[in-house]
């Protein structure tokens, strides 16, 4: 007969080991960074396509205002992903608090971030529905809002791209995966989200029309394009001392 002790003491049932609690911690800690670089990859591909296509609002217009909705699929995920860790750091969840916040430049840079975002697509987006006929305030509030963003969004790229590519290496690797569990949701949320914004691209897709009429006849200029990478430069510089990583 075996003793009870080789077989190491009893819990009561459901209750988990302090190591096996912690371990399910760190997975989902690694996940929702896996979840929030993947995102944030797909995201710096669209934005580069529709900061581009900005520099020729009269050839590439219909792109820019396709990219520039399809765009808001992954960045309901990147909100919805960092917002979470937000809300398990502060709310003290073990895992989360032990993994530590950002750096306090970046914390203090993400609801800026965030409102300025929300503004620069949430205006286009109105754009695209409204028409030129009836933009009213929009396209004022949408160049404004651009050359704010490009600069917030230059910094938040430095700081988060040498590690985005590792961390989206990592879920592709079998070892990685064992350490994060949930490889192919992660990528399934990323790529509903894509479809998402694709199905909505197309139905506001017709509203580019007017858009391209009206430019040639008014004229679109790039001004706050310019401007704010300009601006964009200068903030990098400015806080090159900084320690992103």
């Amino acid at each position: 007969m075996k003793l009870l002790g080789n077989h190491g003491p009893l819990r009561p049932a459901g209750q988990t080991h302090p190591s096996e609690g912690s371990s399910i911690g760190r997975s989902a800690v690694v996940g929702n960074e896996r979840l929030t670089a993947l995102a944030g990859a797909v995201l710096l591909v669209l934005l580069l396509v529709d900061i581009v296509s900005s520099a020729s609002l009269h050839a590439l217009l219909p792109i820019h205002i396709f990219v520039g909705v399809l765009l808001a699929g992954p960045l309901v995920v990147k909100i919805g992903s960092t917002s979470y860790r937000f809300l398990r750091y502060y709310s003290g969840s073990p895992a989360y608090v032990r993994r530590g916040p950002p750096r306090l430049p970046l914390r203090v840079l993400a609801p800026l971030l965030l409102v300025t975002t929300l503004v620069v697509v949430g205006s286009g987006i109105g754009l695209v529905v409204t028409g030129p006929a009836q933009a009213g305030p929009l396209l004022p509030i949408h160049g404004v809002s651009v050359l704010i963003w490009l600069s917030m969004i230059a910094i938040h790229v430095f700081a988060y791209i040498w590690r985005t590519p590792r961390l989206v290496a990592d879920d592709w690797s079998k070892s990685s995966t064992e350490q994060a569990p949930g490889r192919g949701l992660r990528l399934g949320v990323n790529i509903g989200a894509l479809l998402v914004g694709t199905v909505a691209a197309i139905l506001l897709f017709p509203g580019a029309t007017a858009w391209v009429i009206w430019s040639q006849t008014n004229g679109l200029v790039s001004a706050p394009l310019i401007v704010g990478l300009i601006l964009a430069t200068l903030m990098l510089l400015v806080t090159r001392p900084l320690r992103w990583r």
